[in-house]
């Protein structure tokens, strides 16, 4: 996945209309104090260590706070680094590092002031020189990270500070959503002589051990910012690439939570009253990825086939046992500039044999690529075989490990799977739609879209800029290489013994993997 993966985005742009441009400030903070949960029996409890088993991971494991691709990955990130702003369970940002980031009035400049007395976890100040040097290692263009793309127009070199606490980042056009792209977890500052060996952040934890693959143990920031977390004094995250070994160290109390629950096991897991599961509705999608540069999907009819070819619903009710929502070809559903009017592509095997006769690609072969990286991942692509069979379409399910997923072949693979958490239309465009993008593993590189995408991140006149995106997303809805058959829950599992976890629309696992919100009332 993706996401460096993956991440969210921000309502603030709706309210940026030019001439009302509005500046965001801790007024209207994250920084609250603890969030208790719905099924919270206790109060806020200091102490203890939060044992967490995740989905994935492998030898490739990384602390990198500006490259995380799998699901352990951001858990650790975001255990380790804060970011300047933040989203809240809502999918609205707030401010996190900084106390105000406010734009000039064409939205070419932006000025981030920080909040007084940032501390690294090894105690030494937090300034705008080390927000400098975070945005310059992101962008840089020899080594450029996960969030370069979406800062594409940053003059780098003309990052100011015009004091210890405030920075002045200038754009060469408009950049409307700069607040959204400071609130990905994959931009957490980090300090000028940043080492990822050695890593050094402003989150609520701090690394004690790290084995890649295996496990990793965080303990408390003593130098945290936000007043009283985190509250556990003690993380350790746990890689589970198999899924019944996951869900047995739950039940066994090896494990105190779980991200991704199998969704066949939502029912074992309610019955069990010692255990709670944990259910969101979100915008996360799990793409099939079709290469529009490679035979046979460099046909725009074959990949309408194959868009046609898919039962939705089926695979919402079969893959995600009705834990989700049916998707129509195009991503972002939260994002207010989604067009929810486009009609419902459904399931027409008649019209996807026509089209793959036109193609000259009646009875297909070809491979999927899948992994257990994300929960339904692999249940989809065996789903989508068999329904493909009906078009005359042979499926072969390639399943790898995820090492090998992410590996070298990762943004080679012909047909493929990933998952994307929530995020708005032009973050996640940004993320896998360029040409330039990190992550654009369908190779798209549509001009007439990429010309609309671009016009809509400078347009700082909301109802103007959803007019562009609507145009964009109806060009991906025809055209595009992703299969987006529907847009999953977020469910994971937990003891009752842990508390402060909340429903959330952002699709990261397990409150957005917000552990300092955790305690355990044991």
């Amino acid at each position: 996945m993706t996401a460096h993966r993956r991440h969210k985005s921000s309502h603030l742009i709706t309210a940026l209309a030019l001439g009302s441009l509005m500046a965001l400030s801790a007024c209207s903070s994250g920084a609250s104090a603890v969030q208790a949960g719905a099924d919270s029996v206790s109060d806020p409890k200091p102490g203890g260590n939060l044992r967490v088993g995740i989905v994935g991971g492998s030898a490739k494991d990384s602390l990198d706070a500006h490259a995380p691709v799998t699901h352990p990955d951001q858990a650790r990130v975001i255990q380790l680094y804060d970011t300047l702003a933040s989203y809240d369970n809502e999918h609205k940002i707030q401010m996190a590092l900084a106390d105000s980031i406010t734009p000039s009035a064409d939205a070419t400049t932006w000025t981030v002031h920080l909040r007084d007395g940032l501390k690294f976890s090894d105690g030494r100040p937090l300034t705008a020189e080390d927000v400098i040097f975070t945005f310059r290692r992101i962008t840089d263009p020899a080594s450029p990270q996960s969030g370069a793309s979406a800062l594409s127009t940053l003059n780098r070199d003309a990052l100011k500070a015009t004091d210890s606490q405030t920075v002045v980042f200038s754009f060469s056009a408009p950049n409307s959503t700069f607040p959204d792209t400071a609130a990905q977890y994959s931009l957490g500052i980090v300090p000028a002589d940043y080492d990822p060996k050695k890593p050094i952040g402003a989150g609520p934890f701090m690394m004690e051990t790290f084995t890649a693959g295996q496990q990793s143990v965080f303990v408390k920031n003593p130098h945290y910012w936000q007043a009283g977390q985190p509250l556990v004094d003690k993380v350790t995250i746990i890689d589970f690439p198999d899924d019944t070994a996951r869900v047995n160290a739950l039940l066994g109390g090896q494990v105190d939570a779980i991200d991704q629950l199998p969704l066949g096991q939502v029912n074992v897991v309610k019955a069990n009253p010692a255990m709670k599961v944990l259910e969101s509705a979100t915008g996360s999608w799990l793409p099939f990825t079709m290469r529009v540069d490679q035979e046979p999907f460099n046909d725009p009819k074959v990949r309408q086939a194959f868009r046609l070819i898919i039962d939705r619903q089926q695979m919402v009710d079969q893959v995600l046992g009705g834990h989700g929502t049916v998707g129509n070809d195009m991503y972002s559903p939260l994002d207010p500039c989604y067009p929810s009017d486009t009609p419902q592509r459904t399931q027409d095997i008649e019209k996807a044999k026509q089209l793959l006769a036109e193609a000259g690609k009646s009875n297909l072969t070809v491979d999927l690529v899948t992994s257990p990286v994300a929960a339904g991942l692999v249940e989809a692509a065996q789903v989508f075989a068999q329904q493909a069979k009906a078009a005359g379409v042979t499926v072969n399910v390639k399943k790898v490990d995820p090492g090998e997923f992410y590996g070298e072949q990762y943004l080679q693979w012909t047909f493929a799977q990933d998952f994307w958490f929530t995020r708005d239309y032009l973050s996640q465009a940004s993320n896998s739609g360029f040409a330039t993008s990190p992550y654009n593993e369908t190779h798209w590189a549509d001009q007439e879209w990429t010309e609309l995408v671009t016009r809509a991140q400078a347009t700082t006149d909301s109802e103007t800029r959803c007019g562009l995106i609507k145009k964009a997303q109806q060009i991906e809805f025809e055209r595009g290489g992703n299969i987006i058959w529907g847009f999953p829950n977020s469910v994971d599992a937990y003891s009752a013994a842990v508390q402060g976890l909340t429903p959330d629309k952002s699709g990261i696992p397990l409150t957005s993997f917000g552990f300092r919100n955790a305690w355990l009332n044991k």
